[in-house]
């Protein structure tokens, strides 16, 4: 199990529904994520159901457990993507509004790329960063990011921010 001083992480289960339903239907939550609008129920199920199928490769979606209280406050993980043709893992995190502002993203950013280093051997990991997501941005360079470029994914304009292990 991963863990860092205040959280661990887990994979998502069946009794997470709420949790991820509570995230995916915030419009400040998913403002900066894919489309930018608050999910209905059934795209909340198809999102947890391609949760699950990642978890296939090793890779996927955790969700952030605060240890103090034993509540979920996020998500947070590695993520196969495809940009510009090319195969790459990024580093999601997404927390709920509530928890903003308390360094939770910085700190399963960190654990995701040490993890993803050392236990899974990549030497390189991206972010995916719409433009105007100042927070996600400053999240991506404290945990040694760099902007590398601009492009469209998804439809979407995006930078990507990456990190390579030297």
């Amino acid at each position: 199990m991963l863990e860092t001083d205040r959280l661990f992480f887990r994979p998502y289960c069946p009794d997470d529904l709420p949790f991820l339903a509570r995230l995916l239907k915030d419009p400040d939550v998913v403002r900066f994520i894919g489309h930018g609008r608050p999910r209905t129920d059934e795209e909340v199920a198809r999102f947890y159901d391609w949760v699950q199928r990642s978890y296939a490769s090793g890779l996927g979606l955790m969700v952030a457990v605060r240890k103090q209280d034993m509540r979920p406050i996020g998500h947070a993980g590695l993520v196969p993507q495809t940009v510009d043709g090319k195969p790459e893992t990024e580093i999601g995190y997404w927390m709920a509004k509530e928890y903003w502002g308390n360094g939770y993203a910085s700190e399963a950013a960190v654990a995701f790329r040490e993890y993803g280093a050392a236990a899974k051997g990549l030497r390189r990991l991206i972010c995916l960063i719409q433009p105007g997501n100042a927070a996600s941005a400053r999240v991506a360079q404290k945990i040694g990011m760099f902007r590398e470029k601009e492009t469209v994914f998804k439809e979407k304009l995006v930078h990507v921010y990456a990190w390579e292990q030297t």
